[in-house]
């Protein structure tokens, strides 16, 4: 099961409160460039398929 728009949403959000809590540079960048990948796809998928609410988005290794 592909998760909502608002999954990925919480899921932005939550990296991005984690990225501000003093993690190590490394771990706050790419907790920040997950953010970013989450929001760059809720706005794909809004703009291809306004009527679709899900979308993936998985974490870098």
């Amino acid at each position: 099961m592909s998760p909502t728009i608002n999954d990925l949403k919480d899921a932005a959000e939550r990296a991005e409160r984690l990225a501000r809590t003093g993690l190590d540079q490394l771990t706050a960048e790419r907790l920040r460039a997950f953010a970013a990948e989450c929001r760059s796809r809720i706005t794909s998928v809004e703009r291809e398929r306004p009527d679709i609410q899900s979308a993936v988005c998985s974490p870098r290794s």
